[in-house]
């Protein structure tokens, strides 16, 4: 009881803070004070998980509202576990806010302004709410109100239902979520090939299970060898039925600066490169990657000579990118049973070390290391992101030494360093080229 107090004290508080910030006057008499001191503490936890409160409360000032609120004890055994899982998840946040608001009317309609027969409502988000009555049974939507007038304030009326009202977009958009781990790459079929010894047809490779990565590693994009670089695996979403990278990429990046903390890398991958652009490229061709990012207290230890130098935040970002698909849980297996692992990265042709440390990952080698300290921000089964502590550096190169650690080597390219590289260079030019890159970041003169 002395904690749900101390809840009660705190969400009070917060909206008299919001309120006092706007010059309005909200008090413990309130609709919304009444909504956490009752039994849908739970529709209470949502509205501050959806970051809504202030719209909320600009509305009670302004006119009178009425929620149609489920109980704790509908929300517990209605809703489905994997779609309250998809309404927490930090990139769901428009969705989330957008069932909340269904929930919201901008009027009073209490016992007395019911209307008597079927009609539509607007409510605060995009999306009506139908209210009608059967026999002596009221229903808003789907549910039943079983609990008329429960809550009765000066600014608003609390109805009680026995469910959850989910609008047509976000459960399209779940159901798009959900169809998602259904989608594999379908590789490309070439022109047919004839066995010269038997001249007939040779038989085709097998096909990619669904939710396989790409069978070749990223540098064939980036940097192809003699051969041309392989064509882009199709794949629904994109103009050519490809995956759509950017959208990808846009919607990491968002859940970022949703997330938290994570800003300075954001305003880096948008404003200071046009690596958001060549990830969503990649991306797009059906390659995937694995982003360690540095949060804010990290990046803010960068000094300006360390950014100043032309190209060095391009440097700095294409180390902190993996060319694989790696989560937390990947990582820490892998590191728990070969010690030390050195992953690729996409400044060719450095890569980063990975140990096991103090039962968490941990990232680079001497002074400068960074721990894995938010796992999995983001998960889409093409880009992984991983939040860290610290940014890392390439190690200086070292010859003659040796190391007695059993270091396991993930290398799977294997042209000479120096031809990469200039490839690299060569391909990093030309997108420098095409977008109309600063002369700053120029690294082709």
């Amino acid at each position: 009881m002395a904690w749900f107090g101390m809840c009660v004290m705190m969400w009070l508080m917060l909206v008299q803070n919001i309120a006092a910030d706007k010059g309005n006057q909200i008090n413990s008499n309130s609709v919304l004070v009444a909504l956490l001191d009752s039994r849908y503490t739970e529709l209470a936890e949502l509205v501050e998980k959806a970051l809504l409160l202030e719209k909320l409360e600009e509305a009670v000032t302004n006119h009178n509202i009425t929620i149609f609120a489920p109980s704790n004890e509908a929300l517990a055994l209605e809703i489905d576990p994997e779609f309250k899982r998809f309404l927490l998840e930090p990139r769901n946040l428009a969705a989330l806010q957008t069932l909340v608001l269904h929930h919201v009317v901008p009027s009073r309609l209490g016992r007395m302004e019911w209307p008597t027969e079927a009609t539509r409502h607007v409510t605060l988000s995009s999306e009506p709410l139908h209210l009608s009555n059967l026999e002596k049974v009221k229903f808003a939507g789907n549910a039943e109100v079983v609990r008329l007038d429960d809550v009765f304030r000066p600014d608003g009326i609390i109805h009680g239902i026995n469910r959850l009202l989910i609008p047509k977009s976000v459960q399209q958009d779940f159901n798009n979520r959900r169809s998602l781990r259904a989608i594999s790459a379908i590789k490309p079929e070439g022109a047919p090939e004839v066995d010269p010894r038997t001249n007939r047809l040779k038989k085709p490779a097998p096909s990619v299970p669904a939710g396989s990565p790409p069978i070749l590693p990223v540098y064939y994009a980036l940097a192809p060898g003699p051969s041309l670089a392989p064509a882009p695996a199709p794949g629904p979403g994109g103009p050519h039925h490809h995956f759509d990278g950017e959208s990808q990429v846009k919607d990491f990046i968002h859940t970022l600066l949703h997330y938290g903390g994570y800003n300075e890398m954001a305003d880096i991958l948008v404003n200071l490169t046009n690596l958001a652009t060549e990830m969503g490229r990649l991306v797009s061709e059906g390659y995937v990657l694995t982003v360690l990012a540095p949060n804010d207290e990290a990046m803010a230890k960068l000094t300006a000579d360390q950014l100043a130098e032309p190209g060095a935040p391009e440097r700095i970002m294409y180390y902190h990118i993996v060319p694989e698909y790696q989560t937390e849980e990947s990582m820490y297996n892998a590191v728990r049973r070969f010690g030390k692992i050195r992953y690729d990265t996409l400044h060719i042709p450095h890569k980063v070390v990975a140990q096991e440390a103090d039962g968490s990952v941990k990232f680079g080698d001497d002074d400068d290391t960074a721990y894995l300290f938010d796992p999995d921000i983001y998960t889409d089964g093409r880009i992984s992101v991983q939040g860290i502590d610290g940014v890392l550096f390439p190690a200086s190169e070292k010859t003659g030494s040796t190391t007695s650690e059993t270091v396991k080597t993930v290398d799977r390219v294997q042209t000479p360093i120096k031809s990469r590289r200039g490839k690299l260079l060569e391909v990093a030019c030309q997108v420098l080229g095409t977008f109309g890159q600063d002369s700053r970041f120029n690294t082709c003169n």
